[in-house]
């Protein structure tokens, strides 16, 4: 349990899913927590699971699909490197080259922290952003995401920094 707080419910499941809004167009959508900030409310997410729909195989192109999971509104797709990035995932096809569909990769961030984690990130304001971007493909590309965690309050002191230093991460 982080220090300066106190669970306020059990295990919260959160699924969600975001589509492209056209063909290889950067996308982010926001899911609301439905936190409460009079009561110093955040939430501790526990683990993140994503899941990105295939890239379209065309024969001698490079396609890809990207999907991510933040704690702040973002202007370009995130990398982990950034504070804000909870989770990523990533698949492609390389096939430029290639008479035929390529080769697929797949790539992403830890979908389940290992055992000693406590919690991977603490959400202070009341959403959570998914971003989805394709590369190269057909059709609009799809992300799906589940979040589990709990509901938290804060002394007022430790929720004035989560939220100070989420707001600063954006």
């Amino acid at each position: 349990m982080p220090t300066g707080l106190k669970p306020s419910s059990s295990t919260i499941v959160i699924g969600s899913r975001l589509v492209e809004s056209a063909p290889n167009t950067f996308t982010q959508g926001s899911v609301d927590l439905q936190l409460n900030p009079l009561d110093n409310e955040v939430f501790v997410v526990q683990a993140v699971n994503l899941d990105v729909s295939a890239p379209d195989a065309i024969a001698a192109t490079d396609t890809g699909v990207r999907f991510a999971m933040t704690t702040t509104s973002q202007t370009a797709f995130p990398n982990l490197a950034s504070s804000s990035c909870l989770a990523l995932a990533s698949r492609e096809i390389r096939a430029a080259g290639y008479v035929d569909g390529g080769v697929g990769f797949e790539q992403s961030s830890m979908e389940t922290p290992p055992t000693g984690l406590d919690y991977i990130g603490i959400i202070a304001t009341n959403d959570f952003f998914l971003q989805v971007l394709g590369g190269a493909n057909a059709s609009a590309k799809i992300g799906n995401v589940k979040v589990y965690g709990y509901r938290a309050t804060a002394s007022a002191s430790t929720y004035a920094a989560l939220v100070q230093s989420e707001v600063l991460s954006s």
